[in-house]
């Protein structure tokens, strides 16, 4: 965060995930929308701009209650009849602009996800769930991108990430560099991360953006005039 304070000090800052805007204020401090100029949540569904939340849309609403109903209904009977070496709880978290999909529940300890991370590596659970869903579903043009290391987001074609960027449309930025790690294809940071109107920047750890912020931006003194 120090880094981060210092960059906001020449440019304006924001950040994005696909988490609920309460589990961004976990992880980032019950302040963090005093902290970034910019924080989208849900991939930019929930947004604020220096404090003021932004009016925002839901999944529910744009795909209707049958359909979402059908898709939940079918994530349920896949996950049941997958054999995985552990199963607890909260399989599908609804959020306004995503669901997010855990075969092994939401609901586990550290190492259990450690456990799933690596059983995932080798036998492609969640690479195999995301194409039943597709073939099973084509008419609602959804899109599934996997992001941590045991779930994966599904969302309407659209509403990955570059939903975030029509908050910006307009904001008279030059420049807006962004920094992710799940950059290849099929990750969540991938349709952002090649939008012509970004400068991608692919990480692998926080240590390693503190590092490229700095050597990007503040050691330099070259600033792009985008948030990052």
């Amino acid at each position: 965060m120090a880094t981060l304070r210092q960059l906001r000090g020449v440019m304006d800052v924001g950040f994005i995930g696909g988490s609920t805007y309460r589990k961004l204020c976990w992880q980032l401090g019950s302040q963090v929308s005093e902290d970034f100029d910019y924080v989208f949540a849900e991939c930019g569904l929930i947004a604020y701009k220096r404090g003021l939340k932004l009016p925002h849309e839901r999944f529910v609403d744009l795909i209707g209650e049958d359909r979402y109903k059908n898709l939940v209904n079918f994530i349920l009977r896949y996950i049941a009849d997958i054999d995985i070496p552990i199963k607890r709880g909260t399989f599908v978290e609804f959020r306004d602009g995503l669901i997010n999909v855990c075969p092994q529940g939401r609901n586990t300890t550290t190492q259990e996800q450690d456990m799933f991370d690596e059983y995932d590596k080798v036998h492609q659970v969640r690479t195999k769930m995301i194409q039943a869903l597709k073939d099973a579903l084509p008419a609602y043009n959804l899109v599934c991108a996997i992001g941590g290391r045991t779930s994966f987001d599904v969302f309407p074609r659209g509403w990955d990430k570059t939903y975030a960027l029509r908050h910006l449309e307009g904001e008279g930025y030059s420049e807006i560099h962004y920094f992710g790690d799940k950059t290849h294809e099929g990750g969540n940071d991938f349709e952002i991360f090649h939008d012509p109107r970004i400068i991608g920047h692919t990480v692998d750890r926080p240590e390693d953006t503190g590092r490229q912020i700095e050597d990007l931006f503040l050691k330099e003194k070259q600033f792009g005039g985008g948030p990052t």
